[in-house]
């Protein structure tokens, strides 16, 4: 592959490239990068939200490269303060190895096993000393450190800042030296970390990594990065039925952030598709193709033509019509109330006899019977609503 078709995948979907002009001398070097990423095992089971970094890390081991897939069982037991208003509590040993075990079990379902590096933190920090620590905090000042944003805020409001986290950084930073890393993948909320690394490395004689950070991929409801505590996530241990449904929830205009973040089509193929529904192609038939292609992925290709089979049985042979209207409703803070929602699109005259027809078990969204009165929908949602045998819309929350 010619360098310009290489440095073109590499930089597909990603924020930001540190600095584009030491990535081609290094790639001009005829040798294997080294590749880092870092997970902090403080969550045990993976989503779409981390494959992120896998699949740019798969992307790069297609090209030839090596991953240093970092466990940070050592940071872990700091507490990761990015994005945070408040000190992290730190995870024991026992739970740091459990969770980094699951780590290990997933990795290899988007990860070339035989280009793949898995390493732990604790291998080379566990050997610091206190003099050594000190030697790494004298690298860096409390000034620099509160450039970091989180830091920042959380002084400026007179929130707690305890000294071991801005160890954080330094240690992640110090990552990237121990492991001669030559670029560092991470979310846009870790460049302050991952610019570390490339001044520590400058700092103990080594060439500077470069650096490339990902878009945290927005969640299911549309308005927020995807998150296990938010409930919008999409597992990838979770069974194929449910990873097809959530990922065909995903609203039209999101559904082309995963398709560049998460789908391995090359960009042309996604292209066409983009200007196939601009012409009129259904964009439910892209989102069949994504979920397809991600449940195959991390379950197995029949997997996915059996969740197929049962979605189509669900919502396509209960006699859908093909002319369903469609509607837009308006969320307020975030979301509608299901009442709200058949009434602004037309399928209730009122709220009151939308809670009618819900005690009936007369209201189906995706072909899922509502009871719940008080359910509410986020912003970018898209179902199918039904009120009784022939009332339907497919319905945006916007």
């Amino acid at each position: 592959m010619a360098q310009q078709e290489a440095l073109d995948l590499i930089k597909r979907g990603c924020d930001e490239l540190l600095l584009e002009g030491e990535l081609k001398q290094k790639l001009e070097l005829g040798r294997p990068l080294r590749i880092k990423a870092g997970f902090d095992p403080t969550a045990p089971d993976l989503h779409l939200g981390h494959t992120v970094l896998l699949n740019k890390m798969r992307q790069l081991q297609d090209l030839g490269h090596h991953a240093l897939f970092l466990i940070g069982d050592f940071t872990g037991m700091i507490g990761d303060p990015t994005g945070k208003n408040t000190t992290r509590p730190p995870l024991s040993r026992e739970q740091v190895m459990e969770n980094a075990q699951s780590y290990r079990d997933q990795v290899f379902k988007v990860l070339d096993p035989e280009k793949t590096e898995i390493v732990f933190n604790s291998e080379w920090m566990d050997k610091f000393s206190a003099a050594d620590l000190i030697r790494l905090a004298a690298t860096s000042t409390v000034a620099r450190m509160l450039e970091r944003d989180d830091f920042g805020k959380r002084y400026r409001s007179n929130q707690p800042i305890a000294i071991h986290e801005f160890m954080y950084p330094l240690v992640q930073g110090y990552d990237s030296v121990a492991l001669k890393a030559d670029m560092e993948l991470g979310g846009t909320d870790q460049k302050f970390n991952l610019l570390m690394g490339r001044e520590l490395q400058k700092h103990y004689g080594q060439p500077p990594q470069c650096v490339l950070t990902m878009p945290l991929l927005v969640g299911l409801d549309g308005a927020n990065k995807m998150s296990k505590s938010l409930g919008n996530y999409v597992g990838i241990t979770e069974p194929p039925q449910e990873i097809f449904g959530k990922l065909m929830s995903v609203s039209d205009d999101l559904m082309w952030d995963y398709l560049e973040l998460l789908s391995f089509e090359s960009m042309n193929t996604i292209g066409q598709w983009r200007t196939d529904v601009e012409g009129g192609r259904n964009p439910r038939d892209i989102k069949v193709l994504l979920a397809q292609e991600i449940v195959a992925r991390f379950h197995s290709r029949k997997a996915a033509e059996d969740a197929l089979t049962e979605f189509e049985a669900r919502f396509r042979q209960g006699a859908l019509p093909e002319d369903m209207p469609e509607a837009t409703v308006d969320a307020v803070d975030g979301g509608i109330g299901i009442a709200h929602l058949l009434k602004q699109a037309g399928l209730v005259g009122s709220t009151s006899e939308a809670l009618r027809m819900i005690a009936q078990g007369a209201v189906k969204l995706d072909g899922e019977r509502v009871s719940d009165k008080a359910l509410q929908l986020a912003a970018g949602a898209s179902v199918v609503a039904q009120v009784g045998k022939r009332k339907f819309a497919r319905v945006t929350v916007h």
